[in-house]
C-alpha cells in the first residue's frame, strides 16, 4: 500500500447522467479538465455529491477508470465506497481499485440496522485488508455516527489514513481533529464552516462546495494557510449564500443545476432525485450572482 498525501482542495465531483440516467462519459471528462484547470489537489468520484449510492460496482470501476485516465497521475484519486454490508463494499472497492483508485473513502454501514462498535471495526478492517489501499472514513451518516473514541481505535488499522468528517457540525469536527488529528488527517465537509474548520486544523475540504467554486475554495485554503484572516471572511461571504441554496435534501440535483447555470452542464441526477423547479432555479442563480460567479 503507497501513501498519498490527503490535503487540500479535493473536491467530490458530479457523475453526469444523460436523461436515460446513463452515464455521460464526455461529460465526465469535460468537467476533470475543469477542475484540474483550477488547481484542486484531487478529485473524489462516487461520493454522495457523485450519488455514488445510486451506482452499481461496474459504474463505479467505470467512473474511477475515466478520472484515472484524464488525470494522468497529476493528482490522487479517491473512490467513494457507499454500502450496507462488507459484502456490497467489497465488490465496489474491488472494482475501484482494478481502475486505479488512488484511494477509498468508506461510509459506516447506515440503513436501518446499526452495528456495533466491534462491527464497525469489522467492516473497515475487512476492507482495508482485502484492498489494501488507503481508506478515508466518511464520517456523514448522522445515525451512525463514528464518534471521536471509535475513530481512535479505527486508526490502529493501518490502511486507515484520513476521516473526511461532514454532517454540519464543526463541534464534531473539533472532537475529531482533537482525538486524531495528531495520527491522521481530518478534512472538513462542512460547506458552510470552511473556513472556520481550517482555523480549527481542519487538514483540507472534500466538499460539495468545492465542485461549485473550486477557485473560491482554493483561494479560502491559501487564505487560511496563510493567517488571511480579512481575506477568508470575505470570501467565507460570498460562499455561503451558494451552499445556502444547494445545500438541501436533493443535493446533487441542485449541485447539477448550478453547474449547468455556470456552463458546466452535468445532466441530471438519478431517481428519486428529480430536475428542480424554476423557483430553485431562480434561487441558485441569485446565490451564483451575489457569488460573482456569474455576471448579470
Amino acid at each position: 500500500m503507497e501513501l498519498f498525501k490527503l490535503e487540500g482542495i479535493i473536491p467530490p465531483m458530479v457523475t453526469p447522467f444523460k436523461e436515460s440516467e446513463e452515464l455521460d462519459e464526455e461529460a465526465l471528462r469535460r468537467e476533470v479538465g475543469r477542475l484540474l484547470d483550477a488547481g484542486v489537489h484531487g478529485l473524489t468520484v462516487c461520493g454522495s455529491t457523485g450519488e455514488g449510492y445510486a451506482m452499481t460496482s461496474e459504474e463505479i470501476g467505470l467512473t474511477t477508470a475515466i478520472v484515472k485516465e484524464e488525470v494522468k497521475g497529476r493528482v490522487p484519486v479517491i473512490t467513494g465506497i457507499i454500502a450496507d454490508s462488507a459484502w456490497v463494499a467489497l465488490r465496489h472497492a474491488r472494482a475501484a481499485k482494478e481502475a486505479g483508485a488512488d484511494a477509498l473513502m468508506v461510509t459506516p454501514v447506515h440503513y436501518v440496522f446499526q452495528p456495533t462498535e466491534e462491527g464497525a471495526l469489522d467492516y473497515f478492517k475487512r476492507i482495508g485488508e482485502a484492498l489494501d489501499l488507503p481508506i478515508v472514513i466518511y464520517n456523514v451518516v448522522p445515525w451512525a455516527n463514528i464518534s471521536a473514541e471509535l475513530a481512535v481505535k479505527l486508526t490502529g488499522i493501518k490502511q486507515i489514513q484520513g476521516i473526511k468528517q461532514s454532517g454540519g457540525d464543526i463541534h464534531g469536527l473539533a472532537d475529531m481533529i482533537r482525538a486524531v488529528g495528531n495520527r491522521i488527517p481530518v478534512l472538513t465537509a462542512i460547506d458552510d464552516m470552511l473556513f472556520p474548520s481550517f482555523l480549527i486544523g481542519a487538514k483540507g475540504a472534500i466538499a460539495a462546495i468545492c465542485t461549485i467554486a473550486p477557485q473560491l475554495c482554493l483561494e479560502l485554503w491559501e487564505a487560511a494557510r496563510r493567517g488571511d484572516i480579512k481575506t477568508g471572511v470575505e470570501i467565507h461571504h460570498r460562499l455561503l449564500p451558494v451552499w445556502r441554496a444547494i445545500g438541501r435534501g436533493d443535493m446533487p440535483a441542485r449541485a447539477k443545476e448550478a453547474l449547468s447555470q455556470l456552463g458546466r452542464p452535468a445532466g441530471i441526477a438519478r431517481s428519486p432525485l428529480i430536475p428542480v423547479d424554476e423557483r430553485a432555479r431562480v434561487e441558485i442563480r441569485k446565490a451564483l450572482l451575489e457569488a460573482g460567479l456569474l455576471e448579470k
